[in-house]
């Protein structure tokens, strides 16, 4: 084989390779390209997922809000329990000193 049906052949061979690399190109995009209604159709969950997002968030802070409100009525609530309970605490002192000073006087 001369230099000349070498490089005939290689420089075939090529070209060959070079048409099977671009018709296996073609064919992969032929069958992977997204058709107009399904881009639509694409286009509208996005539009719904960006949506739903947003919802999401607005819950969040929503429920962040209402978690602080329950925690200050919380500790408000909490507070006039004690001072519930100092108040009935000194109620019985005062009653039970009472009695005891009606029981002093009658004896």
């Amino acid at each position: 084989m001369s230099r000349i049906e070498f490089i005939i052949a290689t420089a075939i061979i090529l070209f060959v390779a070079f048409c099977m690399g671009w018709f296996a190109n073609w064919l992969i995009h032929r069958f992977t390209r997204v058709a107009k209604g399904d881009m639509g159709e694409l286009e509208k969950m996005a539009q719904e997922l960006h949506e739903a997002e947003e919802t999401r968030d607005q819950a969040i802070t929503y429920l962040q809000q209402r978690e602080a409100e329950l925690t200050n009525q919380l500790s408000q609530t909490e507070a006039e329990l004690g001072a519930a309970m100092d108040g009935l605490r000194d109620a019985r002192q005062e009653a039970e000193e009472m009695r005891a000073y009606i029981e002093r006087q009658n004896a």
